[in-house]
């Protein structure tokens, strides 16, 4: 159940796991649910078996069970697993880590801007993982890949959001998180810049999302609900530009591009998101002076302006709720603050 992620694009954590259903068949004599399942999960292991039913990511006719639990004619078996592509090494790097919290089970980081989550296709070094896999090396040098997969990533950012990730630092720890991200349990919040003034102070997004069907690197909201996932995002106003909006989001779902895709549809694309059309004036009046205005806050946040800064779950071990936040990185809140000089220029003018 906790099996190698590789080579997969920035996906949200539901795209990371798949439920699988099994029916015991009638003339199924009693035996063990972990040695049952080792036979029926192409890969697995005994011991991953049992660390993931104990972290819950097995039920039973619904219900939580151990081990030992003895399967009967006629149970309903539910495993979360995940997705298994082929093994790649992982390069171990001397990257430097903005760690703010860690303890024996996790670590929360505060990921800069053009740093990748995880290697993948034209990405095999330089992302956050070959940075944390060096540190924990360094921390445990008998440190065993096969104990914990991917170095207890359970789930991701896009390359160029910042804010917090967690990373689970033991294979029970990494399934305890990955379930309350499966769950939408975890609390998390983003700041996003948005182009044009939202006229509602709050509201909620709704709407399925799937890959966009001419361009496969994007998403796009399919409102029928025929198509793709269903994802809700909620929002609330920070603080109001004119030709740009100052946003606080929250996740209820996580999918992939989920607050990028969601307010585009909405009519307020993220400023400077070039993948949805953000890097272009699209408020305002083309003026030579509010031009070179808005190239020059694309040059102070050469990116999409999005930031996690609220992160909360259970943890593993305590299960006490812990929250961290994160400020705005120098680059969004110069941003911000240019936005808001040109604003009190205006009104003054």
């Amino acid at each position: 159940m906790l099996d190698e992620i590789d080579n997969l694009p920035e996906e949200s954590i539901e795209t990371l796991y798949e439920r699988k259903t099994f029916s015991v068949d009638k003339g199924q004599e009693p035996y063990r649910i972990d040695k049952w399942v080792q036979m029926h999960l192409e890969g697995a292991t005994r011991s991953k078996v049992q660390k993931g039913i104990e972290a819950g990511f097995l039920t039973v006719n619904g219900k939580v069970v151990k081990s030992n639990y003895k399967i009967r004619p006629g149970d309903e078996i539910v495993i979360m697993s995940l997705v298994n592509p082929e093994h790649t090494v992982l390069k171990r790097e001397n990257i430097p880590l903005n760690i703010v919290y860690e303890d024996d089970s996790l670590m929360v980081i505060n990921k800069p801007p053009n740093m990748v989550v995880h290697p993948g296709v034209g990405n095999f070094s330089g992302t956050l993982l070959n940075g944390v896999a060096y540190y924990l090396e360094q921390q445990n040098p008998n440190i065993d890949e096969e104990a914990l997969p991917r170095f207890g990533l359970v789930h991701r950012i896009d390359k160029n959001t910042t804010g917090l990730i967690v990373l689970a630092k033991t294979p029970v720890a990494a399934a305890v998180l990955a379930k309350q991200f499966f769950n939408h349990t975890v609390k998390r919040k983003y700041v996003a810049l948005v182009w044009g003034n939202i006229e509602e102070d709050e509201g909620t997004i709704t709407g399925h999302i799937a890959r966009h069907q001419q361009n496969r690197k994007m998403f796009d909201v399919y409102p029928e609900g025929e198509i793709g996932k269903h994802a809700i995002t909620h929002y609330k106003v920070l603080e109001r530009f004119n030709y740009v909006t100052l946003v606080e989001c929250v996740l209820e779902t996580g999918r992939t591009h989920q607050i990028r895709v969601h307010m585009k549809h909405i009519g307020h694309t993220l400023f400077n998101d070039w993948e949805y059309g953000g890097d272009r004036i699209l408020k305002g009046t083309i003026y030579t002076k509010y031009k070179q205005f808005v190239e020059n806050c694309f040059e102070l946040c050469p990116r999409c302006a999005l930031h996690a800064r609220t992160l909360g779950f259970i943890h593993p071990v305590t299960h006490k709720e812990i929250m961290f936040e994160s400020a705005l990185p120098d680059d969004m809140e110069k941003l911000v603050e240019k936005w808001r000089g040109y604003m009190n220029h205006q009104n003054q003018g």
